[in-house]
């Protein structure tokens, strides 16, 4: 049996494979394994051993990827040390991969070919990669100095910040009040405090979306926010003539938005896909 995982800031998808083709699926919250909690990483990989295997099938290979998995060249990355203690229990003889969600990405939606890979989700990400690994990476700098570019996080941050200010116009501005009961002390408290704000603030990314075709701000909001995609991240690969693909529910939920605004860079996207997962099983299964 291969399992492979993908792990982003909202939720975690996971896939089994048995020799027989049989395949399980399931879906948990996301982690930051690099910041998230042991005790729920923990609690995650529990739930997901005990759906994805269970004829308790020997597991050869487990492939996973997951935001914060930086690898430095070690078989297994300082920030994946509790992660891998967890696999070891129930798994210990099998080889295991970690990876960062960036490489998923890529191999999701580049498979061997060369490309450019851009993750759009609650977060943002992209990278030049040539078929193997990853060549060239425009730094997202994370949630606090990056990520600014196009997710649904971005937008959040975007809109929450204007509508502290008072500038968010009405009556969209009510609206928002009335459906969430947000006021600045628990705002302040979710991003500075919480242990999710990048999840926080694109929770808020389908309200906003809804009012796109009747509100003249909320049009400008996410198509400047697609905008700072090219102008910031994509323009600094060499990406003419290149495969250009897209993995992110947020970028597909908005997907004629994200193509229209490509073109104006003179960009052609190639795919845009909710999830990776699909991606990697045809990546690591050949099916």
């Amino acid at each position: 049996m291969i399992i492979i995982a993908e792990s982003g800031a909202t939720k975690t998808d996971w896939r089994s494979i048995s020799d027989d083709g049989k395949s399980f699926s399931m879906k948990t919250p996301g982690m930051n394994v690099a910041t998230a909690e042991s005790s729920f990483i923990e609690n995650v990989l529990k739930e997901a051993v005990t759906g994805l295997n269970p004829s308790g099938e020997a597991v050869r290979e487990i492939h996973f990827y997951a935001a914060g998995l930086i690898s430095d060249g070690k078989q297994v990355p300082d920030s994946a040390v509790r992660l891998d203690a967890v696999f070891r229990k129930s798994f210990p003889e099998a080889t295991i991969e970690y990876a960062s969600d960036l490489l998923d990405a890529a191999r999701a939606v580049c498979g061997r070919e060369p490309g450019i890979a851009v993750i759009l989700g609650t977060g943002s990400n992209s990278c030049e990669y040539d078929g193997e690994k990853i060549v060239k990476n425009v730094r997202s700098g994370g949630f606090i100095l990056g990520d600014e570019e196009g997710g649904g996080a971005s937008l959040g941050k975007r809109f929450m910040a204007d509508f502290l200010k008072g500038l968010v116009p009405e009556p969209l501005a009510s609206e928002f009040a009335a459906t969430y009961k947000v006021d600045y002390l628990t705002v302040v408290n979710e991003v500075y405090k919480g242990v999710a704000p990048a999840r926080y603030l694109g929770s808020f990314a389908p309200f906003i979306s809804r009012h796109y075709d009747s509100c003249e701000y909320v049009k400008n909001l996410i198509d400047n926010n697609f905008r700072s995609l090219f102008e910031r991240c994509l323009s600094q690969y060499d990406i003419k003539g290149k495969r250009v693909g897209v993995v992110g529910g947020y970028a597909y939920a908005h997907k004629e938005i994200l193509e229209r605004i490509a073109s104006e860079y003179g960009v052609t996207i190639s795919e845009i896909t909710p999830s990776p997962i699909e991606g990697l099983v045809k990546y690591h299964c050949g099916v």
